[in-house]
């Protein structure tokens, strides 16, 4: 769903909501029909009754404005969702319905008479459920363990290790590449040694940015979501409290110890303030990250990398350093993919031959294009 657009008319609006309300509900009662689990049955039920109640507003609003209610049926797309939700199982929708409901989420955020009646928080809601749901898969779990729920054990996944090699890799090959088009135009050490020292500030400080940045947005919006959650459970404590109680049934607790798990969450303010929080972006204020750390992380893994390839010209030139260079990059880059093996499973001799062959095809294809703009410009 889009934003409200300006130009209809409210009628139209009106309308085009209850539409969607309509379908939205409808999707709801084909899950539940689908779904094999009763918690989930009964989460897709009270959903699709949220939704009706939805509808009815703008029902409402038609009829006080002297129109007709119009009586939609559920749409092709709701109707085939439903359809293969019989065939193979709700799990292969549930992604699809949360890409539907996150784009959702702002749809009543300009509309007043959705702001009064809170529709806004209710989309937000089921788009935080619908995202558990997908991570749960089915969100058949009779044995939930609780202590997980709470986010009291996050334990590390091993991606600090993992940005640190693709980094190293990322600069290793760029500039393999760089090092290799320039000496192939045959310009002298020096100027290798150049393009290869400016490659690698130029790299390394460009992921550097770019890391900071987007750490820095993470937590700044982080910081807003906080501020937003902090004044919807001083304001509604009572929504928040069942909007938990529905998150902890999607994840496959009965309905009462749903409840109790929220009413004990509940009873500590801050506590209650971190867990909605966690369960909405899927992160601890602990996790957000620190920018600068990330940046420095970012420019040194991505140098050391880039480094490799230029270290021979730093002593030697011409078809020796080219040569050394080579040696040492086809090194490191069998270093790298031997590391990744951490986190695929793969064997180390096919994973690092595997890298040494695509930077050997990279490096061939470079040099190949050096020599040739070197013979055209006569350098």
């Amino acid at each position: 769903m889009a934003k409200a657009d300006p130009f209809l008319s409210d009628i139209e609006r009106y309308q085009r909501n209850l539409r969607e309300e309509v379908d939205g509900a409808a999707l709801y009662r084909l899950l539940a029909g689908a779904e094999k689990d009763p918690h989930l049955r009964e989460l897709y039920s009270r959903l699709a009754a949220s939704e009706d109640r939805h509808g009815a507003l703008w029902a409402d609003r038609l009829r006080s404005a002297g129109v007709e209610v119009p009586n939609y049926k559920p749409s092709l797309r709701v109707k085939t969702l439903g359809w293969i939700a019989r065939r193979f199982g709700t799990s292969v929708v549930s992604p699809i319905v949360t890409r539907m409901e996150m784009a959702a989420t702002a749809v009543y955020d300009d509309q007043p008479e959705a702001v009064e009646a809170n529709l806004p928080a209710d989309e937000r809601s089921h788009a935080r459920l619908f995202r558990e749901i997908s991570r749960n898969g089915t969100g058949s779990r009779g044995d939930v363990d609780i202590a997980r729920i709470e986010g009291r054990h996050r334990s590390g996944s091993g991606n600090a290790l993992r940005a640190a090699v693709l980094g190293a890799n990322d600069g290793l090959v760029s500039n393999l590449l760089l090092v290799m088009s320039v000496a192939g135009a045959a310009p002298g050490r020096d100027f290798v040694l150049l393009a290869g020292v400016g490659g690698l500030l130029a790299g390394a400080i460009s992921m550097a940015l770019g890391e900071w940045v987007s750490v820095r947005s993470s937590a700044e919006a982080f910081a807003r979501q906080v501020a937003i959650e902090r004044e919807e459970l001083e304001a509604n404590p009572e929504e928040e409290e069942e909007e938990l109680v529905l998150i902890y049934q999607a994840k496959g607790l009965a309905e009462a110890d749903a409840r109790a798990t929220a009413k004990r969450i509940l009873a500590t303010p801050q506590t209650a303030l971190d867990t909605l929080v966690r369960e909405e972006l899927g992160m601890s204020e602990s996790e957000a990250g620190n920018a600068w750390v990330a940046a420095g992380t970012s420019f040194v893994t991505f140098a050391l990398g880039a480094v490799i390839p230029i270290l021979p010209w730093l002593f030697l030139g011409g078809s020796t350093g080219l040569a050394l260079s080579g040696v040492l990059s086809a090194a490191g880059l069998f270093f790298t993919g031997a590391v990744t093996t951490l986190f695929t499973g793969r064997s180390i001799l096919f994973s690092g031959t595997r890298m040494v062959v695509f930077g050997a095809i990279g490096a061939t294809v470079s040099f190949a294009v050096g020599s040739l703009i070197g013979a055209g410009t006569g350098i």
